[in-house]
């Protein structure tokens, strides 16, 4: 990663960055979050970065956004099948070959811009037009994992934020939000347009990675479709 690119994602400026790795200045307990977010420090090397900068880490109780070696080895493996894995709050951490191919997740900015959840209330994730049934259910299924999450991690200032940002953003967020309703095991289906096959309808199964409380999206379709033909032309474009 390159410096402007941490720069960016975790909010500060390129010459800072530039400053704290020269040994200047101090940086705040927010910002060593933000910077330890971004390039995916595991607990302990989050603990040894506060030690050097002086701060008392984070408490217990927010969302974990470490990609353990498994999960690695299962993005390598079904490198033919798109999946993507997000933290609990559905930030994208990590996709593979055929996730990049569909969806050019290399192209989106970290930070909100890459929380699933944001993107589907804000009208720029790039699937099903607002309001078909496809994407109610997973937008459904999206808010019922987050407010679970919420429960899970009250002391979470970033997830905090999200869901008042998308409750100020969306009426329909804010909807599901208050109805309690769990549509979470629904089976859910998303049409895109790629920019080389065209319109693309696929299977989308989410799956819970319980060892780092983890979620998984992968993206199938009915083989010997139109729709697997075409998922399949996406990695030779």
């Amino acid at each position: 990663m390159r410096r402007d690119e941490l720069a960016a994602a975790a909010g500060v400026s390129a010459e800072y960055v530039k400053r704290l790795e020269q040994g200047h200045g101090r940086p705040s307990a927010q910002v060593l979050h933000a910077l330890a977010r971004t390039l995916r420090l595991s607990r302990a090397e989050y603990e040894y970065l506060c030690s050097l900068a002086g701060h008392v880490p984070a408490r217990v109780g927010r969302v974990p956004y470490e990609v353990g070696p498994g999960t690695r080895r299962m993005l390598d493996r079904l490198g033919d099948i798109p999946i993507c894995v997000m933290d609990a709050a559905w930030t994208v951490l990590a996709w593979n070959t055929a996730c990049e191919a569909m969806c050019a997740m290399s192209s989106i900015p970290d930070g909100r811009a890459r929380n699933l959840a944001w993107r589907a209330f804000t009208g720029a994730d790039g699937w099903a037009p607002p309001g078909s049934e496809s994407e109610l259910r997973f937008q459904y299924a999206i808010v019922a994992d987050l407010r679970s999450t919420a429960l899970r991690y009250p002391h979470d200032e970033w997830l905090s934020d999200l869901v008042a940002d998308l409750r100020a953003a969306s009426e329909s967020f804010v909807a599901m939000w208050e109805s309690r309703v769990d549509y979470a095991e629904r089976p859910h289906q998303l049409t895109r347009r790629h920019p080389v096959v065209g319109e693309l309808t696929v299977d989308c199964d989410i799956v819970t990675i319980h060892e780092g409380d983890l979620r998984a999206i992968v993206y199938t379709a009915e083989p010997g479709s139109l729709d697997a033909v075409r998922l399949a032309a996406t990695r030779l474009g």
